[in-house]
């Protein structure tokens, strides 16, 4: 057993690495904004209004009745730019079996029509702000970390959530029909 001096070190030292880990685990998981609500699977999806790239409002309301992929991504994501190409081919094979992709950029207006210029896609692209209703925070990506998607079900309400890139086994299995 340790006795003096030597126990109070190692009790400090223990108390020093615990707050240590729960600062930068708050440092990269911070709380929600006051106010803000999370969503979940099972639940319904956040009121949320974005703005399409060239800055008509569009609201999550407008693909009612079918289900409904967002991926939310950055210019500046390197995986959400791979997986791009696939999403765009899936977006035209299941756009007849009642699934819209909808791709929810958190980045700058500007910096996603560049980008949309020189990779065009075949499926809506909106812009959404991080940390408000319609921003990934909002759909349940607690970790803050793209790409991130979301799987809403003709009924309106999220079945599914994921972080990072799909696979096309994967992407299929999420847009099968619900049975």
């Amino acid at each position: 057993m340790i006795r003096g001096p030597t126990f109070w070190i190692v009790a400090l030292a223990i108390a020093a690495a615990a707050t240590g880990l729960y600062l930068e685990h708050r440092r990269l998981h911070p709380p929600p904004p006051q106010g803000l609500i999370v969503a979940d699977v099972g639940g319904p999806p956040p009121a949320a209004t974005f703005l399409s790239v060239d800055g008509k409002p569009r609201q999550l309301s407008d693909w009612r009745g079918k289900r409904v992929l967002l991926n939310f991504w950055a210019t500046w994501c390197a995986p959400c730019r791979r997986e791009m190409p696939l999403l765009s081919e899936n977006a035209a094979r299941y756009r007849a079996r009642n699934v819209a992709i909808v791709g929810v950029a958190e980045d700058t207006a500007v910096a996603v029509r560049g980008y949309l210029a020189e990779k065009p896609v075949d499926y809506p692209i909106l812009l959404a702000d991080t940390d408000a209703p319609g921003g990934s925070l909002s759909f349940g990506n607690t970790r803050r970390v793209l790409p991130y998607s979301v799987l809403i079900g003709e009924d309106g309400r999220i079945l599914r959530q994921k972080l990072g890139t799909f696979s096309q086994a994967e992407l299929d299995e999420w847009l099968a029909p619900e049975r």
